[in-house]
């Protein structure tokens, strides 16, 4: 099934279990000390969950997932998570690839199919979320900040690269692709997530948040 442009559905839900917050597709994280405590924090959920006898410890939510795709690796492996990680079922994962002003010709910089192909593969993965694909002419952050705020966005995910973190803060350095996700996460009014994939010899994922830094998820 192709990916599609839709309006947003009532749906998916997280279940509390003792310390740990479990979604719907059967992944659980601890809250004592791990990344759904922050995300928690961030996103005020203590106020949010269900107080009916009847719905007693489930969290009734409807996000929806913003991604910012490119023929980068990095940013297919932030897709990859947000999908795995992120979203439930009835959620939305919005996937939205910008064209550059100045380049108007070719598949990869006009035309819809770099998007609508990873959607396609994204709702074959995760049928039961609601998958769509933008393409959007226009300057980088001017698009992705309009588009938050047009679409109500819940969380924005953002791929880094998979330069060594450590050793470019030792340099002081930063390549254009870090300093353009850490102003993402300053600037945007949603919850706005940096995903860098670690080697295939550590495994996992660092994330980066507003209020964390290369916090090591392993999964």
């Amino acid at each position: 099934m192709e990916p599609k442009m839709s309006s947003v559905k009532q749906g998916s839900h997280w279940k509390q279990t003792s310390n740990s917050l479990c979604a719907s597709n059967g992944s659980c994280y601890d809250y004592e000390g791990g990344l759904v405590q922050n995300l928690r924090q961030m996103e005020g959920l203590n106020n949010m969950y269900n107080s009916s006898s009847d719905n007693v410890g489930v969290l009734v939510m409807k996000k929806r997932v913003m991604v910012v795709v490119d023929q980068s690796s990095h940013s297919k492996h932030a897709m990859i998570w947000a999908l795995t990680h992120v979203t439930n079922k009835g959620d939305i994962l919005t996937l939205l690839q910008i064209v550059s002003p100045w380049r108007s010709e070719g598949c990869e910089f006009s035309s819809p199919c770099l998007a609508t192909s990873l959607g396609s593969l994204c709702k074959a993965c995760k049928p039961e979320v609601e998958v769509e694909a933008l393409v959007i002419q226009g300057p980088k952050m001017d698009t992705i900040m309009s588009q938050v705020k047009k679409l109500e966005v819940s969380v924005q995910v953002l791929g880094l690269n998979n330069s060594h973190p450590t050793l470019l803060n030792c340099l002081c350095l930063k390549n254009s692709t870090e300093e353009f996700v850490e102003e993402c996460i300053d600037v945007l009014e949603c919850l706005t997530i940096g995903v860098r994939k670690q080697s295939k010899g550590v495994g996992g994922y660092l994330i980066s948040t507003r209020w964390h830094k290369n916090f090591w998820l392993l999964a």
